[in-house]
């Protein structure tokens, strides 16, 4: 159990970045496997979402990063709280994931609709993961290691 303190602006934006790599990096294979399953393989396409996700996604994620951060602050965080905090991220990530993906391949059908299913599954753990990493990192140690110590 970790007891979830008040963060900073910089280390939500630090961890949106270090979620969006992740992510997009899952986002990106997905796409590609999908769309080579189905016979219309595109590394053009599984970029160009990828990049949209990373850009819209980020700012949507520091967004509720900040929404959760007002309610777990100073609650001891047990593993229950981070599965709420990453289903209510997979509800509204996968909804964007399919509306990307249906917008970048021209089509809402099921190349759509598998993306963001296999995507449900992947960056589930792959969030809850990042999240449990994140609760271990000592909130000053990242403002120590990119600004240097107070003195």
């Amino acid at each position: 159990m970790t007891t979830y303190k008040k963060e900073s602006h910089i280390r939500s934006l630090l961890k949106g970045i270090s979620w969006r790599i992740v992510a997009t990096t899952d986002t990106i294979l997905v796409v590609l496997l999908i769309t080579c399953i189905t016979g219309h393989c595109s590394i053009e396409n599984a970029i160009k979402i990828g990049s949209i996700e990373f850009l819209i996604k980020f700012l949507v994620y520091y967004v509720h990063e900040r929404i959760w951060q007002r309610v777990l602050v100073h609650k001891t965080v047990k593993q229950k709280q981070t599965l709420q905090k990453t289903i209510s991220w997979r509800i509204i990530a996968t909804s964007m994931t399919f509306v990307i993906s249906g917008s970048v391949l021209d089509a809402f059908d099921e190349i759509a609709l598998y993306i963001a299913l296999t995507e449900l599954f992947t960056k589930f753990a792959l969030y809850y993961l990042h999240e449990r990493l994140w609760l271990k990192l000592p909130l000053g140690r990242i403002r120590h290691f990119f600004f240097g110590k107070k003195r």
